[in-house]
């Protein structure tokens, strides 16, 4: 084969703007790695590795502007892209030194799909296009029937498939015909009469169809290049982007390349390699290779891969050359890489390097061992750990993976794919996993090998169990993309769809029978294990470190108990910036007997003394644990919000029982008790209760709760300075549109205070703040600064009210399709809606400040552990963000992220300037 041969001379093309195909030639690009947007990842970097030196196949990519014209064309390339691709084509033949549809000696290619965003066999790939009958003889003279027939059936397969959309499975029944007539187990033991039946046998499958590959081998091309682009909105590339979130892409590019052969003879090969364990971050090369292969036999699973180390003795020149290049790209490109090679001939060419997906602990040990090799700085290695990576670090592991019970129930082991606890019941396909997810059941999907149509079952499931594979097969970088436990290439597994079972060596299993998996192990256990909270790695606090240094937010957090308390504390809470005291009344019977004693007192017009001052015993524990536990640091307690109804049965048999109970106690005054009780429960129903009474409305009407919990806070905040404990109590008065409101209910908190202190001789630094998540308050919050010593932005009321959605039933019932038709998005009850609710948040921050200078200003809702939520509110100088004890540390580094990207732009900008 003719070596490829360095491009000296310019490159044709437009000008920048309206260049749509950039050539990449072993020395010359005009693309680079900075152009992901443009080029996508695989498309600029494989211009990056050719302007490094590196051997790469010629080719070229076709831009995903284009592919964004071509969606809008309704399936037509642009104007004049045809000649660009025409154009260099011939700088490829040039280069390459053969001619794409030369019957004697031809170049073949290969037409992939790459996005700016990694999104693995989401999209779609045809090789060894060129070929057709007549060809076909040529190349067989020049390189081997046997090599020649093999990419033939292969060109046939994916083109029917991809391009004509002839299902695969037909092309894979006819092969796996010929392969169970001769007892053969992999392709590569068929021999060249076996390969012309397999060949014929596909071209029946074409012409049951109706259809034929096509003779013109541009025409090849061009319809290729035109399925490629489709694939962008195929089902499985779109519920990929849903389920990841990625809408912001223009579409996929492509790239069009001279094919290399790792299928040509056993001196050819082909495989997949991380420069670094994408699994545990440890150092070395890491992955797997196959003789006489192609790259899609090793994704796929087909065949079980050998270790990348091996190539030593196969391949030694191309071993030793695959070290150094995967070296200099690692240092190249500051990152742990994934890569994929072809060895032909013993030569060998870089098909594609990509910053490698990886787990939460890998993440962890790649962004420390890098700074510690000086490849990145500390704002370098804090942007490299994804706030997803760290909610990894925080989930459940096996209890007791040592013990006797765990070993027992071992029935099989495979490779460690992706690491953590994964258990649930058995499901063989995925839409299964899909349907048992939404009725509450954790699944375990079990495959043969998964494919890109599986994601969305793959997603439902709490871990992936396949038989065939490797680390690099599909299961396995989805798997490891989302943080799920995944065991691959479990040879001990028979999967029998039919029957529903998977059978380990006899032992049958059905599906809804449990199992567990070890992806740390590759341990398949059956039944049921216990978990426990994760070992954090010793990187952890350094790698925290370089957090907290770089982040302006504090993070405080939600929690409701001490022991909640606790854990956030441990996890770097800075405080407590929400505690909802509604949920404590639902922690025992005793306490919602209490309320509803309560209420009925209320509504009966009847003293509710002895009932409130039940609360107020049982509120004023719960204070005291929580102050404890939060010793030194700020509590921010939110007053009663929800409306009473939501403390009683609804209707029915629930609602007339706890009628009888509560009449019991109230007969000898109301002989009409339970007549009147339910007449007055059932009057609390409201017809929209969001808006009614609720909030700082019931206080206002029923000043005495107020009090009570007032009270409670205060007289607990005593209790503990006389313990020698640091208390800082934030009251909060919820859902306030006007200042009138909040005078009324603060002038009950001083009240409540002025009499503890006076009761006590003790006297306690508190301060009275506000909610912002009615409109009008955030409009009015100048006003609001007169009575209030902070706010805190309660952004899931805030959002609902500003946006007229009722969260729940958006979600329920129209949300997907204002996000599938691209009306919004993302969800807003997930990501802040920056250019609305965000608006009123901007006004809140500056009329706040404007009333009370220096005023403490942060968010509450669960907007507050979203790291895109956390950017806006840096931006807008919010003081802190709080979330749910789990996420602090996701908080953490999502605040220090958006710091460090706020300076950076700042940098730039003044660059400009």
């Amino acid at each position: 084969m003719p070596g490829i041969r360095v491009a000296n001379a310019e490159m044709n093309g437009n000008p920048f703007k309206s260049k749509r195909v950039y050539p990449f030639i072993k020395g010359k690009s005009d693309g680079g790695k900075d152009m992901k947007a443009l080029l996508g990842g695989k498309g600029a970097n494989l211009c990056e590795m050719a302007k490094f030196g590196l051997n790469v196949p010629p080719g070229f990519t076709i831009t995903t502007e284009v592919c964004e014209q071509f969606q809008l064309a309704g399936g037509q390339l642009p104007e004049g892209v045809w000649e660009d691709v025409l154009a260099s084509l011939a700088e490829v033949e040039a280069a390459y030194g053969c001619k794409f549809g030369d019957p004697n000696d031809p170049l073949l290619l290969s037409v992939r799909s790459g996005a700016a965003l990694s999104m693995p066999g989401m999209m779609d790939t045809v090789l060894n296009l060129g070929l057709n009958d007549e060809i076909l003889k040529g190349f067989a003279e020049k390189h081997g029937e046997r090599f020649a027939l093999d990419c033939y059936r292969r060109l046939l397969d994916m083109f029917g498939d991809v391009v004509l959309g002839i299902e695969h499975a037909e092309f894979e029944h006819e092969i796996s015909a010929v392969k169970s007539a001769k007892n053969y187990k992999f392709d590569i033991e068929m021999q060249v009469e076996d390969l012309r039946e397999v060949v014929e046998r596909y071209k029946g499958v074409f012409k049951k169809a109706g259809q034929s590959l096509p003779e013109d081998p541009m025409e090849q091309l061009k319809m290729s290049i035109d399925a490629v682009f489709k694939s962008w909105n195929t089902p499985r590339a779109v519920k990929y982007r849903e389920i990841n979130k990625i809408t912001t892409l223009k579409g996929t590019a492509v790239n069009v390349q001279s094919m290399v052969y790792g299928n040509k003879n056993d001196n050819c090969g082909t495989g997949v390699c991380f420069t670094r364990n994408p699994a545990t971050g440890a150092p070395g090369l890491y992955g797997e290779f196959l003789v006489n292969a192609q790259g899609e036999d090793v994704v796929a699973g087909i065949r079980t891969p050998l270790p990348v180390a091996q190539m030593a003795e196969a391949f030694p020149q191309a071993h030793h050359d695959l070290m150094e290049n995967t070296r200099q790209l690692e240092r190249h490109m500051a990152d742990m890489q994934d890569c994929e090679f072809t060895v032909q001939d013993g030569i060998l060419f870089m098909l594609q390097t990509r910053n490698g997906k990886r787990t939460g602990p890998a993440a962890l040990q790649i962004a420390v061992d890098l700074q510690k090799e000086g490849l990145v700085t500390k704002e370098e290695a804090v942007l490299m750990v994804e706030p997803r990576h760290l909610d990894q670090l925080l989930h459940p592991m096996f209890a007791n993976a040592s013990g006797n019970d765990y070993k027992s129930a071992v029935i099989a082991k495979g490779l460690p794919a992706s690491p953590g606890a994964g258990s649930g019941r058995i499901v063989f396909t995925a839409d299964e996993a899909e349907a048992w997810h939404k009725n509450g059941e954790d699944v375990i999907l079990v495959r043969t090998e998964t494919s890109p149509e599986d994601v969305g079952g793959m997603h439902a499931a709490k871990g992936i169990l396949t038989s065939r594979g490797g680390m690099t097969s599909h299961a396995a970088v989805v798997a490891r993309g989302w943080g799920k436990p995944a065991v691959v290439g479990c040879d001990a597994l028979e999967v029998n769809y039919a029957s529903k079972t998977a059978i380990f060596k006899g032992t049958v299993l059905k599906e809804g029978d449990w199992i567990c998996l070890n992806g740390t192990t590759g341990e398949v256990l059956v039944g049921k294990q216990p978990t426990k909270a994760p070992e954090l790695a010793g990187n952890m606090a350094v790698f925290m470190g370089w957090v907290d240094e770089h982040r302006r937010l504090a993070v405080m957090t939600n929690c409701d108990t001490p022991d909640d308390a606790l854990m956030a504390r441990k996890n770097g809470a800075e405080g407590i910036g929400l505690v909802r005291t509604e949920h404590m009344f639902f922690s025992s019977p005793e306490r919602i007997a209490a309320v509803r004693n309560m209420i009925a007192c209320e509504e009966l017009d009847m003293s509710a003394v002895e009932a409130l001052a039940t609360l107020q015993k049982f509120q004023r524990s719960d204070f005291l644990g929580i102050f404890e536990a939060m010793d030194g640091l700020p509590v921010t307690i939110r007053l009663l919000d929800p409306p009473l109804h939501e403390f009683i049965p609804h209707e029915g048999q629930a609602l007339d029982q706890l009628c009888d109970q509560l009449a019991k106690q109230y007969r000898g005054t109301h002989m009409n008790a339970h007549k009147i009780l339910k007449s007055k429960l059932e009057n609390l129903n409201e017809a929209n209760p969001m808006m009614g009474l609720r909030g700082c409305r019931l206080g206002i009407v029923h000043p005495d709760i107020t009090k009570m919990q007032a009270l409670a806070i205060l007289e607990a905040a005593v209790d503990a300075t006389q313990k020698g404990i640091k208390v800082t109590p934030h009251i909060m008065i919820p859902l306030v549109g006007f200042e009138e409101e909040l005078a009324n209910q603060a002038a009950v908190v001083h009240e409540a205070a002025q009499e503890v202190f006076k009761a006590t001789g003790i006297t306690v630094s508190y301060k009275v703040g506000t909610m912002i998540e009615v409109p009008r308050g955030a409009l009015r919050s100048g006003d609001l600064a007169n009575v209030a010593e902070f706010f805190s932005i309660g952004s899931n009321d805030l959002t609902q009210l500003c946006l007229g959605f009722s969260r729940d039933d958006a979600e329920a019932k129209f949300m997907s399709t204002y996000i599938k038709t691209g009306i919004l998005s993302v969800d807003p009850f997930e990501t802040l809606d920056a250019v609305g609710v965000g608006e009123l948040i901007k006004l809140t921050v500056e009329r706040g400040r404007g009333t009370r200078p220096g005023m403490s200003i942060g968010i509450c809702g669960e907007h507050g552990g979203d790291p895109k939520s956390i950017a806006f509110c840096d931006s807008v100088g919010l003081d802190y963000v709080s979330c749910s004890p789990l996420r602090v540390p996701i908080a953490r580094l999502a605040a220090a992220q958006a710091a460090i990207q706020a300076k950076s732009k700042g940098r730039n900008d003044h660059c400009q300037d």
